[in-house]
């Protein structure tokens, strides 16, 4: 086994009830460190993979593999023991609009504290330090104690990495999360989400449709079709005939919202 492997996806298929085939034969492996993303048109298949991968949602065939557990072997109550170690970041957020931003944070150390303590909103000083430190990952101390119905959709979408990242996951997976902010805010975002995946080593598979944004920031770019993988490799290496390809006779500027260059987080 190839120890700098985080993630394995081995011939994964879904087939829903209908007839509808949303995934066909999917396979690739995340490095550990590795900050990868997923394009495709809406209804390629990439929510779907998200949701196979931590268990929401069971594949018809195929395997994920996370370290050495194979997520796809496990009963539903092993999988919520095992989704601990697996970050979801959602498009809306998905906060709880009266607590405050560190109480939400907060939520992501649930699994790190027993059932009484947790049923009354009770956490440690432990958990405490650890929410506000991965608050000041996303630049987000200054707003710890504001309730989250206060916060921008920029400062909500911090928030809920900032909720991630106290699970202290193995793998974080974000189904696109910037994809309701204006261009310029979906960059400092998905910044402030690579650099702090970078620091912490964690992994990281990011659901993205806008096409300049998934180049500048990913370290590789999973191209997907109906269902299947049409590409798989650097961003430097992603064409146009490829995009054209991947979004089958849609134009692929429309999903390029962003034209300017920044430097790239490290």
């Amino acid at each position: 086994m190839n120890n700098s492997i985080l993630l394995e996806v081995n011939g994964l298929s879904k087939v829903y009830p209908n007839g509808y085939e949303a995934l066909n034969d999917i396979s690739f492996v995340v490095n550990k460190g590795e900050f990868v993303c997923i394009i495709g048109r809406s209804g390629a298949g990439k929510s779907t993979l998200l949701r196979c991968i931590n268990g929401l949602i069971l594949s018809t065939q195929g395997s994920v593999r996370i370290q050495d557990t194979y997520i796809t072997d496990l009963s539903e109550k092993e999988k919520l023991a095992q989704r601990r170690k697996i970050g979801f970041i959602f498009q809306e957020f998905h906060l709880v609009d009266r607590l405050s931003a560190i109480d939400n944070v907060l939520t992501g150390r649930l699994g790190y504290t027993n059932s009484f303590f947790a049923t009354i909103g009770y956490f440690s000083r432990e958990h405490r330090e650890k929410a506000l430190e991965c608050l000041g990952r996303v630049n987000m101390l200054h707003r710890a104690s504001y309730r989250a119905d206060r916060l921008s959709g920029g400062e909500k979408q911090r928030v809920a990495i900032a909720r991630a990242l106290a699970q202290e996951p193995l793998i974080v997976l974000a189904d696109e999360p910037v994809a309701s902010l204006d261009p310029e805010l979906s960059w400092s975002v998905m910044g402030d989400l690579r650099k702090a995946a970078k620091e912490l080593g964690v992994s990281t598979l990011v659901n993205i449709h806008d096409i300049d944004t998934a180049k500048h920031f990913a370290d590789r770019i999973i191209g997907i079709a109906q269902g299947r993988i049409l590409y798989d490799g650097p961003p430097a290496l992603l064409t146009d005939s490829l995009l054209q390809e991947i979004y089958r006779g849609a134009n692929p500027a429309a999903h390029s919202r962003y034209e300017q260059s920044a430097p790239l987080p490290e």
